[in-house]
């Protein structure tokens, strides 16, 4: 007998065959229209937040965010960051304006969501709030930083695929057309290294580059690929400079600029010419592989890069407190629990 086409999806997901079949709503073999994919925010402390609602709420959104709804937010994200704290009570009239549910707890958003956009900008507490989204096992976009310390970042990630929840997280700066070119397109051919740039911000709560360095650093990545093998740091009260090695011999650098004008680029050299990386496009880039995420459970980064990056971020940490020595990434990867 020939197998309904439910039961075809279903062993499908078993098999690992078909794996963008298991996103589409059952409603589009039977005829009917898709349904909308309803998300839920998790923290109102950050501009992204109102940012993402306002593309996936749009009137005429972009055709790749159609069928996406921000339903229900969650507003609390940190309570001893000021600065971000004292956001949470305009960003929450925005999203109300929106058509969004401002709820009580993240259970209650649980219950009414089918993904999830963790926004909390203090990582402090992100391991926390993910642990609650991965036990209800709806996929989840986890935006910058993943975590506050590299520990925190590994123990998501383990526990994302001990529960076989999808997950993804990147800086939008990963898709700034440039940086997608020369990764994606071969713009200038093989990459023989990088210098890139962004603010650093200081938070005293978290490691110097994992508040806003990381969107630099992610450039970086972005540009570089992942192999990085060593870093070390140089660092003045107004910025400094991380000097990577990758396993290949190449050489990448961040510039991070706590002084002069908030922008974000660099340089990337190849063998068939050199490309400026920026400027920054907005966060739409960014929203369009979080609905492809969302739909194929898919991330479009490999889990090791991204633990990568904040592998970089953290030994240039420790380059820093031991005087500028370079630091091994398979070293601090191994200290903060990572066997993969």
């Amino acid at each position: 007998m020939k197998p309904s086409r439910r039961e075809f999806i279903k062993k499908s997901t078993l098999t690992g065959i078909g794996a963008s079949l298991v996103s589409i709503p059952f409603s589009a073999f039977s005829g009917t229209h898709a349904e909308v994919i309803k998300i839920g925010i998790i923290g109102l402390d950050t501009s992204h937040a109102p940012a993402f609602a306002k593309l996936f709420n749009a009137e005429n959104p972009k055709p790749e965010l159609a069928r996406f709804k921000v339903v229900a937010a969650f507003p609390q994200g940190s309570t001893d960051i000021k600065s971000s704290a004292d956001r949470i009570p305009g960003y929450i009239k925005q999203v109300q304006e929106l058509g969004v549910e401002v709820v009580d707890s993240i259970d209650q958003l649980l219950e009414k969501v089918d993904v999830v956009l963790l926004e909390t900008n203090d990582g402090r507490v992100h391991l926390e709030q993910a642990r609650a989204v991965f036990k209800a096992g709806k996929p989840v976009f986890i935006d910058k930083p993943v975590a506050a310390s590299l520990k925190d970042a590994v123990a998501i990630y383990k526990e994302a695929a001990e529960k076989k929840v999808s997950m993804f997280s990147a800086s939008s700066l990963r898709y700034m057309a440039n940086a997608h070119a020369v990764r994606h397109e071969n713009k200038i051919g093989k990459v023989l290294g990088a210098d890139t740039f962004s603010p650093a911000t200081l938070e005293p709560t978290h490691p110097d580059l994992f508040w806003y360095g990381i969107h630099g650093v992610e450039i970086l990545f972005t540009v570089m690929g992942p192999g990085c093998e060593s870093v070390t740091r140089f660092s003045t009260p107004d910025s400094e400079i991380v000097v990577g090695k990758w396993k290949d011999g190449r050489l990448g650098t961040f510039r991070g600029m706590r002084a002069g004008k908030h922008d974000y680029g660099g340089t990337a050299y190849g063998t068939e010419g050199n490309l400026f990386l920026g400027q920054f496009d907005g966060y739409e880039p960014l929203a369009v592989k979080i609905a492809e995420f969302f739909k194929s459970k898919i991330s479009p980064i490999d889990d090791r890069e991204t633990l990568e990056i904040y592998a970089f971020m953290e030994a240039a940490e420790i380059s820093k407190y031991k005087g500028g020595v370079s630091v091994s990434i398979a070293e601090t990867l191994k200290a903060a629990g990572y066997n993969g």
